[in-house]
């Protein structure tokens, strides 16, 4: 299984409110894609804006191919992303899972 995070920014308070765009978007169309194990959204407020940190789980790269287009390391954007994001990583990274410890 792969891990593929993304890191963007929102204006400080407003973290709740772009979890809502991102439900609506990238949560809505990963969960839709064959072979997508796992949507999760975090946020944390960091003095003037809050960081927002998704990471979405993959059965394999191809299943990432058919979400995110053949360059995988590229993240996903929609326009409603332009009226909430004050900072965006242009990349995604992807991890994978070798296993869980306890």
């Amino acid at each position: 299984m792969i891990a593929r995070t993304w890191r963007g920014r929102v204006a400080a308070g407003k973290g709740h409110e772009y979890l809502g765009v991102v439900g609506r978007t990238g949560l809505r169309d990963s969960r839709a894609t064959p072979g997508n194990r796992g949507f999760y959204v975090m946020q944390r407020p960091a003095g003037d804006h809050d960081e927002i940190l998704t990471v979405s789980l993959w059965a394999d790269a191809d299943a990432i191919r058919a979400f995110a287009g053949d360059d995988i390391s590229r993240a996903v954007f929609y326009p409603e992303d332009d009226d909430h994001l004050t900072w965006r990583d242009p990349h995604a990274d992807h991890w994978e899972i070798v296993g869980d410890v306890e």
